[in-house]
């Protein structure tokens, strides 16, 4: 019997893989499964992305690259994101990463300590108590609710903050609940994080799969650029997730770090993938565009369906591709519902706990499906539960 590190004890799981792998046994058994549980696009990648991985490999770009990542990349994050997201960046803030959980990890990794405490939002996605309590972090939750719209509660945020204080984790847009962060909302943030000297990880990957409103980061905000770790990538924007590819922006000495546990970890983030990179930053945009606009669609038809479900309620989300429907009124528990919808329905979502304790009494489902499905989805929903209350 292997006997782990006690840190091991510590560290939690994504419980999507987990359940993705129970409905694929289903599925391997000749059960039809409808895939609500993956946060990832059903996509392609476009084309001209695909195009630029390619003509890199055939062009012999399939070397080391620095830990930092190629220079052509960083100059590309810090210009094009730079206009996006309403501030200079310079390609020494940039790091370039395998997906964006390295972000997430290293930053965490770097800057807290034992029993530092970082605040984080519940629901959230779950890699965020695990990292916080593997290296030795207080994961102190910060709970969303449906009658906030999934928004902070500042007030509750101000009495959060402690001496032991380092660092704040927000996510806008939000998985699991589709939630915006206003601007009032990042402005009260950012001056708390200001008055307390707290670091922000503002987890920005969905920034442009927004439906309504502006994104808005919250290292525009005075004060905030020196103490802000922005984590974002293209695995969610163009389709990228298997591509592995992400990038944090950050003050250009903790960049040197973070770069340093990139030496430590990976080495270097794969060359051609950073070349397609590149490509998705400045290539043409109108994949990652028409992408937003079927989720767009597909969105409302979750939403409407959901809704006429009874014990079912559910806010029309501003952004990501989640709906985080209100499951109280079903009179079930989300785990119990999640596997009678799964095992006896052949809908796979996910329980509202997988994101935290103060996700009972949720589900959340991923709309990065067809319509048709989802259609399909709805009506066998309706009828699994119309059936176990027979």
């Amino acid at each position: 019997m292997i006997k782990y590190a006690k840190r091991m004890s510590r560290l939690g799981t994504e419980s999507a893989f987990e359940v993705l792998a129970r409905a694929k046994a289903l599925e391997a058994q000749g059960r039809e499964m409808i895939h609500l549980e993956i946060g990832e696009p059903d996509f392609d990648t476009p084309d001209n992305i695909r195009e630029a991985a390619v003509k890199a490999i055939w062009a012999g770009q399939t070397h080391y690259g620095p830990s930092q990542g190629l220079p052509e990349l960083r100059k590309a994050v810090a210009e094009v994101c730079g206009k996006d997201k309403g501030f200079t960046i310079s390609p020494d803030e940039v790091v370039i990463t395998p997906g964006g959980k390295p972000i997430m990890f290293f930053a965490i990794l770097a800057l807290v300590d034992d029993g530092d405490e970082v605040i984080y939002p519940n629901p959230g996605f779950p890699i965020y108590e695990s990292v916080i309590e593997f290296v030795g972090g207080k994961a102190v939750p910060i709970k969303l609710e449906m009658s906030k719209d999934f928004s902070f509660d500042v007030d509750e945020l101000g009495r959060l903050v402690t001496p032991k204080t380092k660092m704040m984790i927000i996510n806008s847009p939000q998985n699991p609940t589709g939630g915006v962060l206003t601007r009032e909302d990042m402005a009260a943030i950012a001056k708390i994080a200001v008055k307390n000297d707290i670091w922000v990880l503002a987890d920005e990957i969905y920034s442009k799969t927004l439906y309504e409103g502006e994104h808005v980061s919250i290292a525009t905000f005075p004060g905030m650029r020196e103490r802000t770790i922005i984590l974002d990538g293209f695995t969610k924007t163009y389709a990228m997730t298997g591509w592995r590819v992400g990038y944090g922006i950050m003050p250009a000495e903790l960049a040197k770090g973070i770069t340093q546990l990139q030496t430590n970890a990976n080495s270097c983030t794969c060359t051609f993938n950073q070349i397609a990179g590149i490509e998705g930053l400045r290539g043409d945009q109108s994949g990652a565009l028409g992408m937003v606009e079927e989720f767009r669609r597909r969105r409302d038809v979750i939403v409407d369906g959901l809704n006429l479900i009874p014990g079912f309620k559910c806010l029309k989300p501003k952004g990501a591709f989640y709906v985080f429907p209100n499951i109280e009124g079903t009179g079930m528990a989300s785990k119990a519902l999640a596997d009678l919808l799964m095992y006896e329905g052949g809908v796979v979502g996910l329980a509202g706990t997988a994101f935290g304790k103060y996700g009972e009494g949720y589900m959340r489902f991923s709309y990065a499906n067809s319509i048709e499905n989802i259609t399909k989805a709805l009506g066998q929903i309706r009828q699994t539960l119309a059936k176990a209350k027979q």
